[in-house]
């Protein structure tokens, strides 16, 4: 089945399948990466992954808890990411103060905090079971 014919606003990935959109897709995440380097909060959790990432084979009695601890360390850079996102998308419709920008990038701001919590909880939970059992 052939894909709808392209009108020059319509964005190329759409007409790529299979192992074509794959490629490009890998291809924008990696740009995303790239993109996400240049902030400093996520280069700061990307090196505290670095460190942490290991510490969870070690710290883990198991899959499920090396998964936890894996998991919540990713989930901070994810969030940070997404939240990256958000403030670009918002600082690209213009300079000007809003109250619905700033709404969103503190709601952006309140997910990465909420993150953070959520992976010092769990490492903290975990560090008392391995250390106090």
């Amino acid at each position: 089945m052939s894909s709808p014919p392209l009108n020059p606003e319509t964005n190329a990935q759409k007409s790529r399948t299979g192992l074509d959109r794959v490629w490009h897709a890998a291809g924008y995440s990696w740009a995303g990466l790239r993109a996400g380097w240049g902030e400093t909060a996520f280069r700061q959790e990307v090196i505290a992954a670095v460190v942490l990432l290991p510490a969870a084979v070690w710290l883990a009695s198991g899959w499920v808890e090396f998964s936890l601890l894996a998991g919540s360390v990713l989930l901070v850079m994810i969030v940070e990411l997404l939240n990256t996102g958000i403030e670009t998308a918002i600082d690209r419709i213009g300079p000007e103060w809003h109250d619905l920008s700033k709404r969103a990038k503190d709601m952006g701001s309140a997910a990465v905090l909420l993150s953070l919590l959520l992976c010092g909880l769990t490492w903290a939970g975990a560090l008392l079971h391995k250390f106090l059992s």
